[in-house]
């Protein structure tokens, strides 16, 4: 059967130094990330037991790690990372991450970019 059930976080904050202009891999700057994973849920949801479940917060504590501690040019690797970490549980079965840049260098006046992905 197809599974529906998904852990959703979003709206992960963290300065990361990310992207390609000079300027931009030696200042950190804001981003924002939202994960969701895919997980059967029906055991935590009879059980009402953390142990049967992927902790959302440890979930958090990665994706963080991620922005804040490496460094790349695109934020399609910096998605791709994410998307590594939160399948460290054999229990995600996939994952699909956003990553959104608040600050992008464009002239045009945006509220953000992003890449959003699917693993």
């Amino acid at each position: 059967p197809l599974l529906m059930d998904r852990i959703v976080v979003a709206g992960i904050r963290e300065l990361g130094v990310h992207g390609v202009l000079p300027e931009e891999q030696t200042r950190p700057q804001p981003f924002e990330v939202d994960v969701e994973l895919t997980v059967d849920l029906t055991a935590p949801g009879e059980s009402d037991a953390l142990e049967d479940t992927v902790d959302y917060a440890a979930v958090c504590e990665a994706v963080s790690r991620v922005v804040r501690s490496e460094s790349y040019r695109l934020l399609e690797r910096l998605a791709t990372r994410i998307a590594e970490v939160c399948r460290v549980d054999d229990r995600v079965q996939s994952v699909a991450v956003t990553v959104r840049k608040m600050h992008p260098p464009v002239r045009a006046m945006v509220d953000h970019v992003g890449v959003h992905i699917e693993r």
